[in-house]
């Protein structure tokens, strides 16, 4: 497979296989497939969409494209676990309030934010402003936090 293939086929209206969308998030993860032709792809998939199926392999891909923390077994640290994810906009309004919202609740909100996110910055730009916010979490932190408060904020890896 060659991700130049998987470009030209969404750009000519195709649809894309697991396997292919597989193959090109595993490539541009590993730095196998430039950062320009991810955005040849991007720009394809903006103007041809794709499917219900394309949706969900890619995010099963992007999913698996890490590693990730399983919550389940940690000794204290029970569910029910929500998350709440921002499609944009100015402010970062409602992560900062809802998290300990939900958590005074007794539902537990583990939280990966994003950084550099617009000219507003990410949730975790404002975080950071905070003296002594801390937003780069070990796992065991993440957890004990999570644990102690119900909710906790961290920053994903590369």
């Amino acid at each position: 497979m060659r991700a130049v293939d998987i470009i030209s086929k969404k750009r000519d209206g195709g649809e894309l296989s697991r396997e292919e969308i597989a193959f090109f998030i595993k490539g541009f993860t590993a730095g196998d497939i430039p950062d320009y032709q991810v955005s040849a792809w991007a720009m394809t998939v903006f103007f041809n969409g794709m499917t219900a199926v394309e949706t969900a392999a890619l995010t099963e891909a992007m999913l698996r494209s890490g590693s990730s923390i399983d919550l389940s077994g940690t000794a204290g640290l029970y569910g029910p676990f929500v998350d709440k994810h921002s499609t944009g906009g100015v402010g970062d309004k409602t992560s900062l309030i809802l998290a300990p919202l939900l958590a005074a609740l007794d539902i537990r909100v583990p939280m990966m934010s994003g950084r550099a996110l617009g000219h507003t910055g990410g949730t975790l730009d404002k975080l950071e402003a905070i003296p002594g916010y801390r937003t780069s979490l070990q796992v065991d932190e993440f957890r004990d936090i999570l644990r102690r408060d119900g909710f906790a904020m961290t920053g994903q890896t590369k």
